[in-house]
C-alpha cells in the first residue's frame, strides 16, 4: 500500500526514488512489486538485497492488496479513463461498482482503498498496460500478466480470485474456459470467471453480472484438497 500511495501522489511521467531493504523477505521480485504499483523501474541496484529504486510513474492503476483479503479481484487491464481517475472501472458505462456494491462485495463504490482495508477485497489487473479498449491487448501480455497475478496470490493468499472478463483468462490459462468456478487453482487459491462488467458488453445484462458476482461471493469454492 505504501506503493500504491505513492503511486497516486506522483503524476504521470514523473521519477521517483523508493528505497527497498531486505527484499530477500518478500517472495516476488522487486520489479513484480513495482510493476503492480504502476511503475517502470529505471535504475536498480547491483546487488539482490535490496536498495535504491528509481521509477517512472506509468499511466496506469496500482494494485491495492495485502494479507487478509478475503477476495482479489482481478480485471483484464485498466482503461485510460480509470488510469485517470485513478481507480479501475471508472468509465461511466461499466458496471463493475453498482453490480460489487449490490451483491455485498464492497460497502462503498468506487474506493478501491476502502474495499481493502474495510471490506477485505483487494484488486489489480492482468496487465497493467492502460489502453482504450482491452481489444487491443495481446496474448504473450495477458501471459505474463498472469505469471505476476499468480505470484502475487502465491504469497498473499487470498480467499479466493475473481477474473473479471473472460478474454485474459482464455488467452493465459484456458481456451475453452466457460464462466463459473474453475476446475484448478490459480496460485494455490480457487478462481472465480465472470464476464465483463464494461458497457461494451452488451451480450451480459446486469442482472446476469450480479448473479456470477453474487455466486463468488456466497457460494463455497471448491476444494483444494
Amino acid at each position: 500500500m505504501a506503493l500504491a500511495r505513492l503511486h497516486w501522489s506522483t503524476p504521470v511521467g514523473e521519477r521517483r526514488t523508493v528505497e527497498l531493504d531486505r527484499v530477500e523477505a518478500v517472495p516476488v521480485p522487486v520489479e513484480t512489486l513495482l510493476a503492480g504499483a504502476g511503475f517502470a523501474v529505471v535504475d536498480a541496484p547491483t546487488t539482490s538485497a535490496g536498495g535504491r529504486y528509481t521509477v517512472e510513474r506509468m499511466r496506469s492503476l496500482p494494485d491495492t492488496v495485502g494479507v487478509g483479503m478475503w477476495a482479489l479481484v482481478c480485471g483484464l487491464n485498466p482503461s485510460l479513463v480509470a488510469a485517470d481517475a485513478g481507480y479501475g472501472y471508472a468509465g461511466p458505462t461499466n458496471r463493475f461498482w453498482p453490480v460489487a456494491e449490490a451483491c455485498g462485495l464492497v460497502t462503498l463504490p468506487r474506493d478501491p482503498l476502502r474495499a481493502l482495508l474495510v471490506d477485505g477485497v483487494g484488486m489489480t489487473d492482468l496487465v497493467k498496460r492502460a489502453t482504450p479498449a482491452a481489444g487491443e491487448l495481446t496474448r504473450d501480455e495477458y501471459r505474463a500478466g498472469a505469471a505476476r497475478v499468480e505470484a502475487l496470490v502465491s504469497w498473499l493468499r487470498p480467499g479466493a480470485v475473481v477474473f473479471v472478463g473472460l478474454a485474459g483468462w482464455r488467452a493465459a490459462v484456458d481456451p475453452k474456459a466457460g464462466p463459473g468456478w474453475q476446475p484448478d487453482p490459480f496460485g494455490s487459491r480457487p478462481a472465480y470467471l465472470m464476464p465483463s462488467t464494461s458497457g461494451l458488453n452488451a451480450a451480459t445484462s446486469r442482472a446476469q453480472l450480479e448473479a456470477h458476482l453474487r455466486a463468488a461471493v456466497s457460494s463455497p469454492p471448491p476444494s483444494l484438497a
